[in-house]
């Protein structure tokens, strides 16, 4: 059984990125619960954590995603909903219009990147990340952060959420910090430090460069904490299921590690 901690659904429109013509490049992205659920019958994929799709800098498209996968959450069991929220002061009626979903059936975490706005130690943030996090504790809910190298993505930057809030709230930091610099920053000192403290953070690592997932999995066995906070994750359309699922296979093996990084965390975790 495989379980997938970290997928998208719902199609962008196209967008002209990086001054080109406008584009699509997430083909693989999905519309309806029914294509989804056939992605994962053509994966063997047994569970999976599923978020609005995200990346045009237009907040209402991916929060327009959100009802949709409460609907596939609530249509199949496999299924788990994140939601789209924004710390922005600019998103504040739509984030409250989110956080009012999230005690329905099959939600299970909420979704914040600062891909879209926002950065975790701007001050005009503050008020909407409390009363995220705490909408979260409230429900028991994991929140889920984008990282990437650099701006407002960055470790140095998203990990104040970790200290912040993550002995009341599960914190997964999606990409393991997205880049050779999270990578090193995290595997070097600052996951196990986070853990070793008592926070309850978790990652996957789609996107992950290839050096990463090996010496994550030696640190784990080396320092003896970690193996129950490493999840697989595709991040379909933008990630490729095949290859993150080899590479991440390839380091963690087919022994107890691999169960609990391709299984029993996300169970743990999610059901």
């Amino acid at each position: 059984m495989l379980h997938d901690a970290h997928r998208h659904l719902g199609v962008l429109p196209p967008y002209p990125f990086y001054g080109g013509p406008p584009v699509n490049p997430d083909t693989t992205a999905r519309t309806t619960v029914k294509q989804l659920l056939a992605d994962l019958d053509a994966e063997g994929t047994e569970r999976a954590l599923v978020l609005p799709n995200y990346g045009v800098p237009d907040p209402d498209v991916a929060f327009s995603f959100n009802e949709l996968v409460i609907e596939a959450a609530q249509s199949d069991d496999r299924i788990r909903a994140g939601l789209w929220v924004s710390p922005r002061p600019e998103d504040e009626e739509r984030t409250t219009r989110a956080l009012a979903l999230a005690g329905e059936d099959g939600v299970r975490a909420l979704k914040l990147s600062f891909l879209l706005g926002g950065r975790a130690t701007d001050p005009a943030c503050r008020p909407m990340l409390d009363r995220i996090f705490h909408e979260a504790e409230r429900h028991g809910l994991v929140v889920h952060v984008h990282t990437s190298p650099g701006a407002a993505s960055d470790i140095d930057e998203v990990g104040h959420l970790v200290e912040w809030y993550a002995d009341r709230v599960p914190v997964h930091l999606v990409h393991f910090g997205g880049g050779m610099s999270g990578h090193i920053k995290l595997v070097g000192s600052r996951f196990f430090d986070w853990i070793a403290a008592g926070k309850r953070v978790y990652t996957d690592l789609s996107w992950a460069i290839g050096f990463a997932p090996l010496w994550l999995v030696r640190e784990i066995e080396h320092r003896g904490i970690g193996h129950d906070r490493v999840l697989f994750a595709s991040d379909q359309p933008w990630g490729d299921f095949a290859g993150e699922h080899a590479r991440l296979a390839a380091a963690a093996g087919d022994g107890e590690l691999g169960g609990l990084v391709f299984r029993d965390t996300f169970a743990a975790l999610y059901d």
